[in-house]
């Protein structure tokens, strides 16, 4: 199954942004993904074309399966 951990921020521009992580840790707390995402934030990792990060809406995890019907 696969998974990722989307991080949700907002821009300057007002809209929102994210961030995909794939294949997080097992035991991942609210407070390691708020911190981390606080630390984004601060340090201004990453740069969007509609500003510098600002603000944290949500983080959730994402868990997928696939399942194959038929393999040639």
């Amino acid at each position: 199954m696969d998974k990722s951990l989307e991080l949700v921020f907002k821009n300057q521009a007002g809209k929102n942004a994210r961030i995909s992580v794939k294949d997080p840790k097992e035991d991942l707390t609210t407070q390691e993904v708020e911190a981390l995402m606080n630390s984004i934030i601060e340090k201004n990792v990453f740069e969007t074309t509609g500003g510098d990060l600002v603000e944290i809406v949500g983080a959730r995890l994402i868990q997928k399966e696939v399942v194959d019907l038929i393999i040639s």
